[in-house]
């Protein structure tokens, strides 16, 4: 199926797509999605829950950004798979922010995804009545958040969609969104930028062992993550919030960066 969704942002390009890239936002705005793992700024795996019909399906989702051109178009490329219910996804999205009315944002995503297994054989229309109303709570999601950031969302958003050869059925976790693979900013937020103390959870383990140095704020913080982990030196964060789990790795050498940022959480 291939589908394609419009939404219009009262906020310029460049705001939008750095809350595309903000992990922790998309894992609250994706319907079913439960945790994302950041593997680093262009690739992430995360865990997804949809029930289609009667099926309900568990998705490791493995998601990589693969073209990208700042802030005006991104293009992700994505796999995942269910074994218990023997049924495979592959999709492709592309986004496209372009300017609006009074310094506003359209937001355009392109999604083409092919289902196999048994959830593959449900059929077009119980695959797009089910994109349909996964967009439509995604568009609610976003907007809440935006709008406890100080922006607003249309609430109408407009789609239109045209059959594959195959039946299928959109991911909405590895579209613009998606994350999908999607730079992790640096003090991710969901709805308005604070997570209660009572929900939340944090689990951090560190060696300081060895040194690391790699220039830029995300290469130290991210891009350098996977060689960190292989010395011993990385600080890992969980931050659980009801049902979602976001997992974060920072070196160790930036503990004072992650410091800053679990204080932040707190206030």
């Amino acid at each position: 199926m291939e589908i394609e969704k419009t939404l219009t942002v009262s906020a310029p390009p460049q705001q939008v797509w750095d809350l595309l890239l903000n992990p922790q936002i998309m894992a609250g705005a994706v319907p079913g999605m439960k945790s994302i793992d950041v593997i680093s700024p262009t690739e992430y795996v995360a865990e997804m829950h949809q029930k289609i019909s009667f099926i309900s399906a568990k998705f490791k989702l493995k998601t990589r950004i693969v073209e990208q051109k700042a802030p005006e178009y991104m293009r992700v490329e994505g796999t995942g798979e269910d074994a218990s219910v023997a049924s495979s996804l592959k999709q492709t999205s592309e986004v496209f922010l372009t300017p609006a009315a009074n310094g506003g944002t359209d937001l355009r995503i392109k999604v083409n995804v092919d289902v196999l297994g048994r959830l593959g054989a449900f059929g077009l229309s119980v695959m797009k009545t089910k994109a349909d109303r996964l967009w439509e709570e995604f568009g609610s999601n976003l907007a809440a958040r935006i709008e406890a950031g100080g922006l607003i969302v249309d609430a109408a958003p407009h789609s239109s969609a045209s059959p594959s050869t195959a039946p299928t059925m959109p991911s909405l976790a590895e579209q613009a969104v998606a994350s999908p693979e999607i730079k992790p900013a640096a003090a991710p937020t969901v709805s308005s930028s604070k997570v209660p103390q009572e929900q939340m959870e944090a689990a951090i383990t560190a060696s300081t062992q060895g040194t690391y140095s790699e220039a830029g704020w995300w290469a130290r913080i991210f891009g350098g993550a996977r060689n960190a982990r292989r010395a011993g030196q990385v600080i890992r964060v969980e931050v659980r919030q009801m049902d979602k789990t976001i997992c974060v790795e920072w070196p160790a050498t930036a503990a004072s960066e992650c410091r800053e940022w679990l204080q932040s959480l707190h206030k």
